[in-house]
């Protein structure tokens, strides 16, 4: 791409678990039912904590340490898989199609930046019908340095070939938020109801859904000024 295309593009980039798919809800839900079904509570508070960071806590050894002594950790994971695979609703959040067939219409580059591991995230991207929209798809599996770390923002925009500048993320969990932020990126904030709590005050834009975003919007906030340095890959 020429310095002065490159200087003029304008790049959207997705987080995955939260803003394209609730894959949130069904983790936090697993949790919780092996939780109760020990006798236990697993609030959404300690939950939150942990929403938007890769490995954060170890609820095996919670759940263990809280007493629940005769569960193999094998049969704790296989029972955590199969309650989410059934309470995960597997289509694009509210919004999130609409705009992406918008933004691919108006030519805007597409980039996924997920902190989780691209096992999950290409078959689901398969399954949601939504792989191709996505010129890059940047996992953790991809990075040294997970989320808070910028490094899969500045991966996937250099994937793009446009600035961090000129990328807008759109994001759910504060961690996210501060990657995207130290990368030199605008930030759209859509909270998941296990984000609500966190702090995300650092957003340049909080919406309800994706259904509140439109191409020009985006555009808009890509051309503000003020956003931070990005900083170099870690």
């Amino acid at each position: 791409m020429a310095d002065s295309s490159r200087q003029q593009a304008f790049a959207v980039i997705f987080d995955f678990d939260g803003v394209i798919v609730d894959s949130e809800t069904p983790e936090f839900e697993a949790h919780r039912q092996i939780f109760a079904s020990h006798g236990l509570d697993l609030t959404t508070k300690e939950w939150c904590a942990c929403v938007g960071l890769w490995q954060s806590i170890n609820w095996f050894d919670v759940l263990t340490t809280r007493g629940a002594t005769t569960l193999s950790r094998e049969t704790f994971l296989a029972e955590k898989r199969r309650i989410a695979r059934e309470v995960l609703r597997m289509e694009p959040l509210p919004g999130i199609r609409t705009l992406l067939d918008d933004l691919r219409a108006r030519g805007t580059p597409l980039a996924v930046a997920s902190t989780s591991p691209a096992r999950w995230v290409l078959p689901a991207a398969d399954a949601l019908g939504i792989r191709s929209y996505f010129s890059a798809i940047v996992t953790g599996d991809d990075v040294q340095h997970r989320k808070p770390a910028p490094d899969v923002y500045l991966l996937a925009a250099s994937r793009l070939d446009v600035p961090p500048t000129r990328c807008v993320a759109i994001e759910d969990t504060r961690p996210g938020l501060l990657a995207a932020k130290t990368a030199g990126m605008q930030v759209i904030v859509i909270p998941h109801w296990l984000t609500e709590t966190h702090d995300l005050s650092e957003a340049d834009h909080r919406v309800g859904s994706a259904i509140e975003l439109d191409v020009d919007r985006l555009r808009g906030l890509a051309g503000t000024s003020g956003a931070a340095k990005p900083n170099a890959l870690s």
